[in-house]
């Protein structure tokens, strides 16, 4: 969640001594009571707001939005309340915050924090065009607004416009060398571009600085693999010893340091690390609300029902839709797919995800039948249709354009929907490998299934359980990519990726680690080597520490 305000916040907030009120007398006359009432509902509305500040910057989400709504019952239309029900909503309600952000920018059009907010939302959702129109507004507005500079870049890097990230970062950095989100951003824009030593120097100077140090050292371990314990691998355990570190810090050094151990082959201490980030993270999973999910994507997304809709939809061949648990092979797939002169790959892109959300196919819903009747033949080419637009705008000319988001695979049925056409890549790893490759990274509160190693185990086993069902209403049509399989054989497996995109064969595909472009996912410095198999079966490093696992995945679990 994005808990920024604006730097200089409370000059939006009006302040003074509070006013002494008189009761009203004949003579003489007296400021108008209006007048004065106005004044007193403002400052009123500016202390509930500092409060709603407060509150918000603690993430005590609840108590800050209901000062913010008792603001807008008295003040409706309150552009930093609307603001900070913009901030609040991030994370948990994208389209919520969309909603605040743009009611408050109508009350308060030049105010360059809101447009920046707004932009910072839209690339959330990554859409792209919109992000950058509001991001830009902002640096209009503010030239040298180094908080819009940032963001603009991170945009630019998930866009596969990294060579346009880069300049902004540096402008950002002219303003102010310190800056946390600079320093770090243009790390991140070098490493996407596979620019590693580069971006090691700047992680650095982060840290030399002490600027953002967590970050920097969780980032500047990802650079490379170590064959030696680096320099700064006591440095993260003495930040480690600190007594006031916050969670996410604690967090950040602990994945750090388990990378370097596990590099180094001493994977029980590295595995206590990872444990320990975990448990900083403190995330917290309901797997039976998951469950109840499952069962109604199940009862709902039935044969019948596509037969019942056939026609329905976009008859492109264009969307790719590369699904699959985190971890599975969803980036290298894309990369090699996206090698051929005719597919671009996307990225991972949430369209589809807020398009379900829309009609109300959420986690939290108790019904998928009346969503699922909202969607008629005719809304269903109008979705699919701005769904093309969306694609079309990232690669006007592609034969193929991959959207790589692996939980779209919870959304087939919707996908098919609207494009009946659509090729559906799955990609799938031993179960044991793919649950700790994703336990020993950091994950987003989204992904809070990766908490711990028995809530990981059951969510994979749900995984699976809809994963087989879509292989059943729609045979033959996905599919199915081993990770094994590609490692094993490369060229064959890559042949038969592209046959399946219906391409003809391009040796490009065989040198996927030199195509240019951004890759901003955790496997963003596997995909620059070769293929490798020392992935495979890497669980049994780990063997004596995923108990909870292996028994969580029951029968799934190949031992």
């Amino acid at each position: 969640m994005n808990n920024r305000l604006p730097p200089a916040w409370s000059k939006h907030l009006k302040s003074g001594p509070t006013p002494r009120l008189r009761l009203p007398q004949a003579t003489p006359p007296q400021p108008s009571l209006q007048k004065t009432n106005s004044l007193a509902r403002t400052q009123a509305d500016d202390a509930l707001l500092m409060k709603a500040y407060e509150h918000q910057q603690a993430k005590r989400l609840s108590e800050a939005q209901d000062l913010c709504f008792q603001v807008l019952a008295r003040t409706p239309n309150h552009p930093l309340a609307l603001y900070i029900m913009g901030t609040v909503c991030l994370g948990y309600d994208d389209e919520a915050a969309l909603r605040y952000f743009g009611r408050a920018i109508a009350e308060d059009p030049k105010n360059p924090y809101y447009h920046l907010s707004l932009g910072e939302a839209y690339g959330k959702l990554s859409e792209y065009s919109a992000a950058i129109n509001h991001i830009q507004y902002a640096l209009e507005l503010q030239p040298d607004l180094v908080e819009a500079l940032c963001a603009l870049g991170r945009v630019y890097t998930q866009f596969d416009k990294p060579d346009l990230a880069l300049p902004l970062y540096e402008k950002a950095l002219k303003v102010n060398r310190d800056h946390p989100k600079a320093r770090i951003g243009i790390a991140a824009a070098l490493t996407g571009l596979g620019r590693m030593d580069e971006a090691a120097s700047y992680l650095k100077e982060a840290i030399e600085r002490r600027v953002d140090v967590a970050t920097a050292y969780y980032d500047l371990m990802q650079t490379r693999k170590f064959t030696e314990e680096p320099a700064e691998y006591q440095a993260i355990l003495r930040e480690l010893g600190s007594a006031e570190l916050k969670p996410e810090a604690k967090a950040s050094l602990n994945y750090a340091a388990g990378k370097v151990e596990n590099d180094l082959k001493r994977y029980a201490e590295a595995f206590d690390h990872f444990k320990k980030a975990k448990q900083a993270e403190g995330y917290k999973f309901n797997i039976d609300q998951y469950r109840r999910f499952i069962d109604l994507t199940i009862e709902t997304f039935t044969p019948e029902l596509f037969a019942a809709k056939s026609g329905y939809g976009n008859a492109s061949e264009a969307p790719v839709f590369v699904v699959g648990m985190p971890r599975s092979g969803t980036t290298l797939t894309e990369q090699i797919c996206a090698s051929h002169p005719e597919v671009h790959g996307a990225g991972e892109l949430s369209k589809l995800r807020r398009v379900a959300n829309a009609i109300g196919l959420q986690h939290s819903a108790s019904d998928f039948n009346k969503p699922v009747a909202t969607i008629t033949e005719g809304l269903s080419r109008t979705l699919a249709e701005e769904h093309l637009s969306y694609l079309r705008e990232r690669a006007p000319t592609a034969q193929r354009i991959i959207d790589k988001m692996p939980h779209n695979f919870e959304l087939i049925g919707l996908l098919t929907l609207l494009f009946p056409k659509a090729r559906i890549i799955h990609c799938r790893r031993d179960a044991i490998d793919n649950c700790v490759s994703c336990y020993v990274l950091p994950f987003s509160s989204a992904h809070s299934y990766n908490t711990d190693l028995q809530a990981l185990g059951l969510y994979y086993r749900e995984y699976d359980r809809l994963m087989r069902h879509w292989n059943e209403v729609f045979p033959d049509r996905i599919f199915e990519n081993r990770y094994e399989t590609l490692v094993e054989d490369q060229e064959a497996q890559s042949r038969r990726l592209i046959d399946y995109l219906g391409l003809p064969w391009d040796d490009a595909c065989l040198r996927f680690f030199d195509r240019e472009g951004a890759v901003t996912t955790p496997s963003r410095w596997q995909v620059r080597q070769p293929i490798y198999n020392s992935s495979v079966k890497r669980w049994k490093n780990f063997e004596g520490e995923i108990t909870p696992l292996i028994e969580a995945l029951g029968d799934l679990a190949d031992i």
